[in-house]
């Protein structure tokens, strides 16, 4: 359909506000409560699903379950279309009311997803109480589910001793006593929240280190050679952190039929040289653009963007 986007994942960002508080968080702030549509959702599912091999879906946030029920019909839907892998990333703590624990537990094991991953560790654990999340863990065991597993974020890396992570394994030995193993899980990125409480742990690369290509860091890929799409709250449909088209201005097929990356002089840009090439070209614009406190080259692809947007150049 398009020879720069062969997709065979949908991420969604049900809502960007949690219930959490992290130090780590990589979206920095508790985002607004504005949730994605559901019927607008299951729609996407349907669409994509008959025009490309979709192996993998994944609903997170935020706290995704703050709306169970988007989060439930999509994964219905994926089902339906036999895609795969069915994964939900959640805090577990979306209720302080156990009734209400219990129904959406129940809701989501007949909802026929795969996998459960917990996020439960020394940051999560300082702003969410354990009790909930502990309750939600036990319903979900209660009532059958079987892919539910601890989804830890270490700092530097599982290994570093630090105070954070020995918390973190403490908090999981308590998951482990209920027979939940936990994942890999995932070392934090230095973005959002993270470089702003935990900058002692990072250390900035050189400057000439920032501009490293796309696709090489974490959760990134090459704008001209796509298999994944992330939908926003808002509609917004991402390929790494630019959006391409909206939902609800346009339907998802279109979008990904116009997409090309080398019809706009930015992502053409970015497609050809990398960030490099991108912020070589605004600085001969004359425009100045301070990358002193940032940590990676998404941190910078991130304030040129934000920069282009508001100078319309």
């Amino acid at each position: 359909m398009n020879k720069y986007i062969e997709l065979n994942r949908l991420e969604f960002v049900i809502t960007n506000y949690c219930t959490g508080r992290c130090k780590h968080c990589s979206n920095g702030e508790i985002g607004n409560k504005e949730s994605i549509d559901t019927e607008t959702a299951v729609k996407i599912v349907d669409e994509i699903a008959k025009v490309y091999s979709l192996n993998s879906i994944m609903t997170f946030g935020g706290e995704p379950l703050l709306h169970a029920e988007t989060v439930c019909r999509i994964h219905e839907t994926a089902y339906k279309n036999r895609i795969e892998n069915r994964d939900i990333i959640t805090n577990g703590y979306f209720s302080k009311n156990y009734d209400v624990i219990n129904s959406i537990a129940q809701k989501i094991c007949n909802s026929n997803i795969s996998e459960i991953m917990l996020s439960v560790d020394a940051f999560h654990q300082e702003s969410i109480p354990i009790e909930p999340v502990i309750h939600f863990a036990k319903s979900l065991i209660n009532n059958g589910f079987k892919g539910l597993r601890t989804h830890p974020a270490w700092l530097i890396d599982k290994n570093h001793n630090n105070s954070y992570n020995e918390k973190t394994k403490e908090i999981l030995n308590i998951f482990k006593e209920y027979g939940i193993e936990p994942s890999e899980g995932n070392n934090i990125f230095p973005a959002g929240n993270a470089p702003k409480y935990l900058s002692q742990y990072f250390q900035k690369p050189d400057k000439e280190n920032l501009f490293v290509p796309c696709g090489t860091l974490p959760y990134t890929g090459k704008i001209d050679n796509i298999n994944c799409i992330g939908i926003d709250p808002n509609g917004d449909i991402k390929v790494c952190y630019i959006s391409i088209g909206n939902i609800y201005k346009k339907s998802i097929l279109e979008i990904i039929k116009e997409y090309d990356p080398y019809s706009n002089l930015h992502t053409k840009l970015i497609a050809e040289g990398g960030i490099k090439k991108l912020y070589d070209y605004l600085i001969e614009q004359g425009m100045t653009i301070d990358i002193d406190d940032c940590y990676s080259s998404c941190m910078v692809c991130h304030k040129i963007m934000q920069k282009i947007k508001e100078q319309k150049v």
